[in-house]
């Protein structure tokens, strides 16, 4: 999914995070496909840590230990989502039936929530003439942009020979290219592109092998080393290069340091994302159907953190203290668990999931396609 803030703005343009992933249809005729406990769980937990993380940015500046797992965090649960995300996109072949579910599920939400959060933070920012522009990303939208673009481009991946390593070399290159701008946030999409990729290369056997006990125990010491490399890396790294949302430039370093970056952070990422999945139940647990809702929970919760930014929630002394934080963040993972429940989807269906048949063609059951007498002649 954050998703990310700029240190301390999180309703900048750019800002950080998310979503979730949706399963692949059904298959045309049949029952419906039943639901993965695994990937429900995983995105129930992802969805967790995203608005953890954002709880805890007002609380980074005076906390080392809040800033290492707020690096840690953010180091894999954006990876983990988008490589979610191109799992379940694997389908995708650009055929009348998927263009509609893109539109619906995509690029709608998008418009909507753009509209809403410019709306939304002209009070909670005190920016009244902050103006709507669908082509530059506000805050959580980010993500909806750069899934809508990674899903398009779908059938080319799965043409190429080489996709992993192509996505990798074009994540490298945007990092060389302060230019790119920010129009739907071209930069990180480009930048998270290896993992919606690494997503479109897995088959469900990767999946089982890193859920076997072996990795589990190797998941153990793995995350305490980088919890504490993190910590010793707070004051000499600039965890901003999580958010895959700059140019080398932007770091005041080397142009090369972007390419080795990439790799870097990837290598990271994809160990991290494999230790977390690896603890993921498999089972049905009480909040796997909430693994559902998550996209719900991941631009709902973007609200209640730019309400709370506006009341200063930061500003008084005890969230900083150990018992504050924890509060904090118990009741951010609170917070996005109501708001992927079912009554809060059923309210939100509309504008996250709607119908809009008035707006498509027919398509056949069988085969998704338009009915040739639904045609145009010469379409």
């Amino acid at each position: 999914m954050s998703d990310t803030a700029q240190p301390v703005q999180p309703a900048r343009r750019t800002t950080a995070a998310p979503t979730a992933a949706t399963a692949p249809g059904n298959p045309p005729g049949g029952r419906p496909k039943q639901r993965d406990a695994f990937f429900d769980n995983a995105k129930y937990l992802a969805i967790v840590l995203v608005a953890m993380g954002h709880a805890w940015e007002p609380l980074r500046s005076d906390s080392r230990a809040v800033t290492a797992l707020y690096t840690i965090v953010y180091a894999f649960h954006m990876p983990a989502f988008i490589i979610i995300s191109g799992y379940f996109s694997r389908t995708f072949d650009a055929s009348p039936a998927k263009i509609r579910r893109l539109v619906t599920g995509v690029v709608v939400p998008y418009v909507v929530f753009e509209t809403a959060y410019t709306y939304f933070t002209r009070w909670s920012d005190g920016v009244p003439d902050r103006e709507i522009s669908l082509l530059d990303p506000l805050y959580l939208t980010w993500f909806l942009a750069a899934l809508f673009i990674w899903r398009l481009t779908t059938p080319i991946w799965r043409s190429v020979r080489w996709p992993l390593p192509i996505a990798l070399a074009v994540a490298a290159l945007a990092t060389l290219s302060p230019s790119i701008g920010h129009d739907l946030d071209l930069q990180r999409t480009l930048q998270f592109l290896p993992y919606f990729v690494l997503g479109l290369c897995l088959r469900p056997e990767h999946f089982s092998l890193v859920r076997q006990w072996r990795v589990r125990l190797l998941a153990l010491p793995v995350f305490a080393a980088a919890l504490v490399f993190s910590y010793w890396a707070v004051p000499r790294m600039d965890y901003a290069w999580f958010f895959h949302r700059d140019a080398a430039e932007h770091f005041g370093v080397p142009a090369w340091y972007g390419p080795l970056m990439t790799l870097a952070l990837f290598g990271c990422s994809f160990v991290l994302v494999a230790c977390f999945l690896s603890w993921v139940p498999g089972r049905r647990m009480w909040f796997t159907a909430l693994g559902a809702g998550t996209l719900y929970g991941y631009l709902l919760h973007g609200f209640v953190v730019q309400a709370g930014n506006h009341f200063d929630w930061a500003g008084h002394r005890w969230p900083h203290t150990p018992l504050g934080e924890i509060a904090v963040t118990l009741v951010a993972g609170a917070v996005v668990t109501a708001l992927c429940t079912a009554p809060v989807r059923r309210v939100f269906r509309c504008v996250m999931e709607p119908r809009m048949d008035w707006a498509f063609r027919k398509t056949s059951p069988a085969t998704g396609a338009v009915p040739a007498q639904g045609r145009r002649p010469g379409a």
